[in-house]
């Protein structure tokens, strides 16, 4: 099995925006066809634009480190992990590719471990991309893999003492997740699908995203790692960082905190979720 030999994590983290760039193509190619969704046995939506970007994906990774697991939402959720396996999201925010916000991401990491050592998040409607390796980057996305990326470090922001910036999803709320969020001086609640609420924060455009609902890894991994590389953290509760591979538990994520600023994680009181405890 390849094991990254001579390969660096932010060269490993480029590679990954590349396919995620391809991805990103056929998403937007599918935009604006009829969409034919049903219903997966958790509830959510799924589409053929998410069937056929985890395809390409899978196949560029088996390409580039054939062999390595890949632990994808929609045709692989139940593969078994390695020392190193990929975390594959194709279409991260599925809703709003339905409902045509553009607020949908593709997300990819590769885990050593329990930890990501190199993610990517693409958003194709925004054209935007964060990668992270060793070091959080972010660019638009070019028009051609030929024209190239134009990357810039990502970095968050001091949280300010008043008014924080906190990105809510548009689709998901809990009374939890309010509880957490009032303990904070909240001036600004912004609303935000996706992994894009890691990469907003990775970009210091906002202070934290708390979620106590259900998530999966594949949601999380890849944002997570972006994050923390610009300087921040994602924890659960008591303060730990998230850690990936769970498979007894089906790759279930407990309630965390995504922030910018490490001196807001003594403010929060996550709940122990009993699934994952």
């Amino acid at each position: 099995m390849m094991r990254f030999d001579g390969q660096n994590p932010d060269e490993i983290a480029l590679k990954l925006a590349h396919i995620a760039w391809e991805a990103g193509r056929i998403l937007r190619g599918m935009e604006s066809a009829i969409v034919d969704k049903r219903i997966k046995d958790d509830g959510t939506p799924t589409t053929a634009a998410d069937l056929a970007a985890e395809r390409l994906i899978i196949q560029r990774l088996d390409e580039s480190w054939s062999g390595v697991p890949v632990v994808a939402e929609e045709t692989s959720s139940s593969t078994q992990t390695d020392d190193y396996f990929f975390l594959v999201d194709p279409l991260d925010g599925t809703g709003d590719f339905i409902h045509g916000t553009g607020e949908y991401s593709v997300n990819i990491a590769l885990i050593h471990g329990d930890r990501p050592v190199a993610a990517v998040v693409a958003a194709p409607a925004m054209g935007s991309v964060w990668i992270a390796g060793d070091t959080a980057l972010k660019s638009p996305l070019p028009d051609s893999l030929e024209a190239g990326f134009d990357w810039r470090e990502a970095r968050v922001r001091p949280a300010p003492e008043k008014d924080l910036v906190a990105l809510v999803s548009r689709r998901h709320g809990d009374m939890a997740t309010e509880t957490c969020l009032s303990a904070l001086s909240i001036g600004t609640r912004r609303m935000t699908s996706s992994a894009l609420k890691f990469c907003l924060i990775a970009s210091g455009e906002a202070d934290v995203y708390v979620r106590c609902g259900p998530t999966m890894e594949w949601d999380t991994a890849a944002g997570d790692h972006i994050l923390t590389c610009a300087g921040g953290s994602v924890v659960g509760p008591g303060g730990a960082p998230l850690t990936y591979g769970h498979e007894g538990r089906g790759y279930r994520n407990g309630p965390f905190a995504a922030i910018g600023d490490g001196a807001l994680a003594t403010r929060l009181d996550l709940p122990v979720s009993a699934s994952v405890a």
